[in-house]
């Protein structure tokens, strides 16, 4: 397998028409990171990933993997493997014979590609049904097909965008652990695009939430969870509280002045002071309700 690769995005701009995709977008991925594109329907975060495979060519910007500049490159030159949201397996082909195609346009020696390709579905667990065919398979099966495709290639990178929207609910809970699993094992750098804060807070190393465009925010999902940059991003990353407040103290416990009351919180912005106006954002899971002389303080 390749070495892991960096990916970075300088200023790009994308445009369908007079609708702006993508708004001076500036990102930079790690090698070997497990890394999310976050928002909801519309924000850009599809359009993105379309860009670095290749699929898409910005109006402005430049896009570089590793030390390549692939901006205007075509797509099968750029060493990334893709996973689409519907797996677009051959229905008529061998669980092999998909994860061979890629090998074949490529003219790889048959001897090779039938190295990679049992190499490919022992990491996915399923090289012992390398002979049937995809209706065979359950939705989570046809996922690591569609993952083990991906990966016979050697891709310097992994794109993967919703894989797991069609599964139910417990196959996306076991499936995105399975994921994780494989990226680290082949020590991949990995784009991964949801709209579900929780596959993101679960497996990801960071992410970037977006919202019309552009990038709101960068971080760890605990960092981001816990510190979110405004109301959207807060609510985007689940459940949120939201009240008006005045600074009432900045001490060692700072205290906001609510219309409820008094909330003490961990710390504050420096740039804020007693008087300053503020939004405060309470996770439910974060408020305790104790009693102080026949009264109640909420922490």
């Amino acid at each position: 397998m390749p070495m892991s690769v960096s990916i970075t995005l300088h200023r790009v701009t994308k445009k369908f028409g007079a609708f702006v995709a993508l708004d001076d977008v500036s990102l930079s991925i790690e090698p070997g990171e497990l890394f999310f594109l976050l928002g909801p329907s519309g924000c850009g975060k599809t359009t993105l990933l379309r860009c670095i495979a290749g699929f898409h060519v910005p109006e402005s910007g430049t896009l570089h993997i590793g030390d390549r500049d692939v901006t205007h490159l075509p797509p099968h030159v750029r060493d990334t493997g893709m996973v689409f949201q519907s797996y677009a397996l051959w229905p008529h082909m061998t669980l092999a014979e998909n994860v061979a195609f890629g090998l074949e346009m490529r003219k790889v020696a048959k001897s090779e590609i039938r190295r990679r390709v049992m190499d490919a579905l022992d990491r996915v667990h399923l090289s012992a049904r390398a002979k049937e065919r995809p209706n065979q398979l359950s939705g989570g099966q046809q996922q690591r097909i569609a993952l083990a495709r991906a990966l016979v290639i050697h891709p310097a990178c992994l794109l993967l965008d919703e894989p797991l929207s069609n599964l139910d609910a417990q196959l996306r809970l076991e499936m995105r652990v399975e994921i994780r699993r494989i990226c680290k094992q082949a020590g991949l750098t990995a784009i991964y695009v949801t709209h579900d804060q929780k596959e993101a807070l679960a497996i990801a190393d960071r992410m970037a939430v977006m919202r019309e465009g552009a990038i709101e925010q960068v971080g760890t999902p605990e960092s981001i969870y816990r510190c979110p940059a405004n109301p959207a991003v807060a609510g985007l990353m689940g459940d949120a509280n939201f009240f008006e407040g005045r600074v009432k103290s900045v001490d060692v416990r700072p205290i906001i002045e609510t219309a409820f009351g008094c909330v003490t919180v961990h710390r504050l912005p420096e740039a804020l002071s007693p008087g300053d106006p503020v939004l405060l954002c309470i996770r439910p899971e974060e408020i305790i309700v104790t009693p102080l002389k026949g009264k109640h303080e909420i922490h």
